[in-house]
């Protein structure tokens, strides 16, 4: 694509044209453009530091990415110069029946003001794939009717403010913390080891509980802190859990456990009250949006924009 624009310039009695052709591109976020790509997206989220997209980007270039999908995601480029990007977080999931699907967040998403008439080249390669789920966890309120215009349905209407530890505890319940070491976990497959391990490496808090009659069931937890709201206590968002139910099920002692780690409250995607859990359902934030063949669940936002590049 080559915009043109004319410069004349007064040469004695004859005008001179001098023709400034510019090239602009959509194309593959690499690895060697990432400090390119952290410097755009500080100028454009001045809230977050480039300390915060380095470690992001570094932990998309060390993660598995699904053969065949970007790694980073799309890029504007104009003369070489990275002007405009969206970054992309592809994973696989495998569902109730057993089938593997690929999602994708669709996360960070920035262009220069002077390149703003190009920022549909992004959008639109970045969702070219009619077997992926594309998943929206952070919307702005104000985007809300834009995304739904483009097709995006709402899994997920608000929050959950949980109070956990004025659960009932379950007798004999245990709660193990799972390090990014551990090799092996009885009752649970290779593949939520490896869910909890690699979740543990990127600063969640991965748990198992049992008792000897149940379990064992896993969780994954992330410390985040609500900044605006009435509602300000130190706070831990649910990640991953097989289930809500499971969830309930352990929440007394899993709120015990937060409790020794100065955390009171944990926040849940929810699309109402959870029957069985005290605490307060808000829907002015954590709205989210899918598009795709495979509506995702609550209680999985596992390897998404939350994770990797943090709350």
């Amino acid at each position: 694509m080559n915009p043109q624009s004319s410069l004349e310039r007064a040469s004695g009695d004859r005008p001179v044209t001098a023709v400034l052709t510019q090239t602009i591109r959509c194309r593959e976020i690499s690895e060697t453009d990432i400090d390119a790509v952290a410097d755009l997206l500080a100028r454009g989220f001045t809230g977050r530091s480039r300390q915060y997209w380095m470690q992001g980007l570094r932990r998309q270039a060390a993660r598995e990415v699904p053969a065949g999908y970007p790694r980073f995601g799309y890029q504007l480029d104009s003369d070489g110069e990275t002007v405009g990007v969206l970054l992309l977080i592809y994973s696989s999931r495998v569902n109730g029946r057993g089938e593997t699907t690929i999602h994708c967040n669709l996360s960070s998403w920035y262009v220069d003001p002077a390149f703003r008439n190009y920022a549909p080249l992004l959008t639109k390669i970045a969702q070219k794939n009619s077997e992926v789920t594309y998943l929206n966890i952070s919307p702005a309120k104000w985007t809300w009717p834009v995304i739904e215009t483009l097709g995006f349905i709402s899994y997920c209407s608000g929050l959950f403010f949980s109070i956990p530890a004025s659960s009932r505890v379950r007798s004999g319940m245990t709660v193990e913390t799972i390090s990014a070491g551990t090799r092996a976990i009885e009752g649970l497959s290779d593949t939520e080891v490896e869910l909890l391990n690699r979740h543990a490496r990127y600063g969640c808090l991965s748990l198992v509980c049992r008792t000897t009659a149940c379990g064992p069931f896993p969780f994954i937890l992330i410390p985040l802190r609500v900044r605006r709201g009435w509602i300000a206590p130190p706070a831990m968002q649910l990640i991953y859990c097989r289930d809500v139910a499971e969830f309930v099920h352990c929440a007394g002692a899993i709120g015990r456990a937060l409790i020794r780690r100065g955390k009171i409250s944990v926040i849940l995607d929810a699309n109402g009250p959870v029957p069985g859990l005290t605490g307060v359902y808000s829907s002015a934030r954590g709205r989210k949006y899918f598009k795709g063949p495979h509506p995702p669940r609550l209680a999985d936002l596992t390897d998404t924009e939350l994770v990797l590049y943090g709350p």
